[in-house]
């Protein structure tokens, strides 16, 4: 099953969290929680989503490396400069999934255009 959502107009976390249920499988009759559902999602339009302008300025992403002082933080708007609106949304629906070994698996469904 094939699914194309479009972003334009919505907001950042609505598109990521249907697009997260989707690529789950959930609203499919033979979901099983063990299992890569066979659905594939499209994402389009993402640089035309409604992002405000203080959640650009106030997001922040915060990675860590494992090593001492490796912590490193990003804005929204800092992300979108120097990898696009691809990449936030590719980060919000990842973090929406479980986070167990299928979340890989499950995250090579899922294709995003700007």
């Amino acid at each position: 099953m094939n699914h194309t959502i479009d972003a334009q107009d919505k907001k950042l976390g609505r598109v990521a969290s249907e697009a997260a249920t989707l690529l789950m499988g959930k609203r499919t009759t033979s979901f099983v929680r063990n299992k890569v559902s066979g659905v594939k999602v499209t994402i389009v339009n993402t640089s035309k989503a409604n992002i405000d302008i203080k959640k650009k300025n106030d997001k922040e992403y915060v990675t860590y490396t494992g090593f001492r002082g490796g912590i490193y933080s990003e804005k929204l708007s800092d992300l979108i400069a120097r990898k696009g609106f691809s990449e936030v949304f590719e980060r919000a629906v990842y973090r929406m999934l479980p986070s167990n070994s299928l979340r890989k698996e499950i995250m090579k469904n899922l294709t995003i255009t700007e």
